[in-house]
């Protein structure tokens, strides 16, 4: 796999990531640029984690993985999207956002189990994995570090009807990757 081929894999894995971070800076302050930090290190992270585990796995595993593996990434978006728009319509009487790992840590999964898979034919076609992992997580981490950022300027300006768009939004991306996983589109 060439550096082309490479990049615009990385770019292909990242859009989920991407459009998840838009959601999280939505609702973040304008100036937390350590929770934008924080969003695109887990996002990154994890996009680089997931191919490197399924590297490892191996194609040994892969029916099992691609069989499940959309109905994860529905059901933990829908839960995300769902608590969204759920505290778009509560009092938010908190001064601050303040990133919950717990919830950083089910959309990091939830974006990048298709990573996964990506790592078992990283196997098969013998792909340096350090480079391609490397890659993956570093466009990863800046098209995530840019969506929350994004988010985040539009998100002090219409705050709770952004929380509610961004929490459609998942749940939205969440019903697409389980239709394009059972095959409807």
């Amino acid at each position: 796999m060439g550096l082309v081929e490479l990049l615009l894999l990385s770019v292909g894995l990242a859009m989920d990531a991407f459009s998840a971070a838009v959601c999280r800076g939505l609702g973040m302050n304008r100036n937390d640029r350590a929770g934008a930090l924080l969003t695109a290190l887990f996002f990154g992270g994890f996009q680089a984690g997931m191919p490197l585990a399924g590297y490892f796995i191996g194609s040994r595993f892969s029916g099992y993985i691609e069989s499940a593996d959309h109905w994860a990434a529905f059901g933990l978006l829908v839960l995300i999207g769902g608590k969204m728009i759920y505290e778009s319509f509560t009092d938010g009487t908190e001064a601050e956002y303040r990133p919950d790992i717990r919830e950083l840590l089910m959309l990091s999964v939830a974006t990048s189990i298709d990573a996964l898979a990506v790592g078992v034919i990283f196997a098969a076609a013998r792909v340096n994995i350090a480079v391609s992992v490397s890659i993956i997580g570093a466009v990863t981490f800046v098209l995530s570090l840019a969506g929350v950022l994004t988010g985040q300027r539009f998100g002090s300006r219409y705050e709770k009807k952004a929380e509610t768009a961004g929490g459609i939004i998942l749940i939205l991306i969440g019903i697409k990757l389980l239709l394009e996983g059972l095959g409807v589109l």
